[in-house]
């Protein structure tokens, strides 16, 4: 009732789409970054649903003349403003198959479940975890978060005090998933980082012990492999000691940098995280899979099916038939109606391979160490952390005083924004406003890098600055 009554002219109309999908991939870089949507194109989403059918072609050019051009840009590679990947066209056609495929993935005896599996014995195979471990595929870390948080709780005893440990860099998802669980603030142990914007563990080791004097049990430890401020990377190993003899569940946030194991040069500096008991990451960031793809890894998999199966009748398993094939993906999260997004990654694994992956995430660093050089010929303008991965933070600081610099430097990325140029963010360190570049895109050249230093030049002017 609801396919095509013309086959042909529909294959013809998903052939005009592909293609202009493609041109716009292609010719990324003659297009702005990001711009504005006039107020006549929002408000042709303000309006009542028609209750009469609309033709497929004029849908068609509605995406491309009202959405198209004012998405938020990180496909394009003068974007550097949040961790977001830039995707790919063999990632965009797999999540064509995929929909074509409309699979549930949340369970069942089908070949979707086997190809999740395997992008989950590649990640656990990367990470050295045990065989015993399990993980599942999800929207991204934060829900990936919950998920490992959820297994850590069962090693809690009722009624026993215990603290968690987090950098004061941690992302804000660690602290949205203890919310949603109940964990109040007060169980919150906020450790200093240090010069590097690393964790402290000599102020973490401390902290611990004055706890456990106190007959407070440590129950978790968050490292962070890769910050969302600097990209900075905790001691991974010392973490791992420290939980290991303090008994607390060390739980890794690798949104984007986990996958840097990809990475010969990269990986040394996880150390350590094959001793973690849960890594949380995204494939969306670093890995330029179409979002949305995460995945949470769980060292002890028994503990993680007992957190989330369920025995209800209509999930019932069998040896053989359309309900056999347990454990099922809905034994190990939250959702039991899921899309194959294991599909997308498999093809960015599988087509691209570990080793030109690798390469990209090593590019993107070197970009990032290029526009650290860069930026500190520009006057007044001060790089304020050391590039650890692939993020910059500088800032303007030709102000009589430290409020006027910070508003000055929230002016200067809205007016690089504005010029479509580039597309850097705002983030605060020790107080300062200052000016964030993320090179997560693999499209990102020397030549994106001299457009976000030209806009940034173009700006100060601009502002009188």
């Amino acid at each position: 009732m609801l396919d095509p009554d013309d086959w042909n002219a529909f294959r013809e109309q998903g052939h005009r789409m592909l293609d202009d999908m493609v041109d716009h991939l292609q010719n990324i870089r003659q297009q702005p970054v990001w711009q504005q949507a006039p107020e006549a194109t929002q408000q042709q989403f303000q309006t009542p649903l028609n209750p009469e059918p609309e033709s497929l072609d004029s849908l068609h050019q509605a995406f491309m003349q009202h959405i198209l051009p004012y998405t938020v840009g990180n496909t394009h590679p003068a974007f550097m403003g949040w961790v977001h990947g830039g995707g790919t066209p063999v990632g965009m056609l797999a999540e064509m198959l995929a929909a074509g495929l409309n699979a549930n993935v949340g369970g069942r005896n089908q070949i979707a479940l086997d190809v999740e599996e395997q992008v989950i014995a590649w990640m656990r195979d990367a990470f050295s975890f045990p065989q015993g471990s399990s993980g599942v595929l999800t929207t991204g870390t934060s829900a990936a978060t919950l998920i490992a948080l959820s297994v850590a709780r069962s090693r809690l005893h009722d009624g026993e005090p215990f603290a968690i440990y987090v950098s004061d860099q941690t992302h804000g998802c660690i602290t949205r998933a203890l919310r949603i669980m109940g964990m109040h603030r007060q169980h919150m142990r906020i450790i200093p980082s240090n010069q590097h914007y690393s964790m402290d563990t000599e102020a973490l080791r401390q902290r611990i012990h004055d706890d456990q004097q106190q007959g407070i049990q440590p129950w978790l430890l968050v490292g962070t492999v890769g910050s969302v401020h600097t990209g900075s990377i905790d001691a991974i190993a010392t973490l791992a000691d420290i939980a290991r003899t303090s008994s607390a569940w060390l739980h890794i946030d690798g949104a984007f940098g986990a996958l840097g194991i990809l990475s010969s040069k990269i990986a040394p500096r996880l150390d350590g995280i094959e001793h973690a008991d849960s890594l949380a990451m995204d494939f969306h960031k670093w890995g330029q899979v179409p979002y949305d793809a995460g995945m949470v890894l769980i060292r002890d998999g028994e503990a993680h099916r007992r957190c989330f199966s369920t025995a209800d009748a209509y999930l019932q398993r069998e040896e053989e038939g359309l309900a056999a094939h347990s454990p099922w993906p809905c034994d190990y999260g939250i959702d039991l109606s899921r899309s194959f997004r294991a599909l997308k990654i498999w093809f960015t694994l599988k087509h691209f391979g570990s080793k030109r992956l690798g390469s990209m995430m090593e590019h993107c660093c070197t970009m990032a160490q290029l526009l650290a050089e860069e930026v500190q010929n520009i006057p007044h303008i001060t790089l304020m952390a050391e590039v650890s991965l692939n993020i910059v933070c500088f800032r303007y600081d030709g102000c009589s005083d430290e409020e006027a610099n910070n508003r000055a430097n929230r002016a200067i990325i809205c007016q690089i924004h504005l010029t479509g140029m580039a597309a850097p963010s705002l983030t605060y360190l020790q107080g300062h406003a200052v000016i964030r570049a993320a090179i997560v895109n693999h499209r990102t050249q020397a030549e994106d890098i001299g457009k976000l230093l030209a806009s940034l030049q173009q700006a100060t002017q601009a502002l009188n600055l």
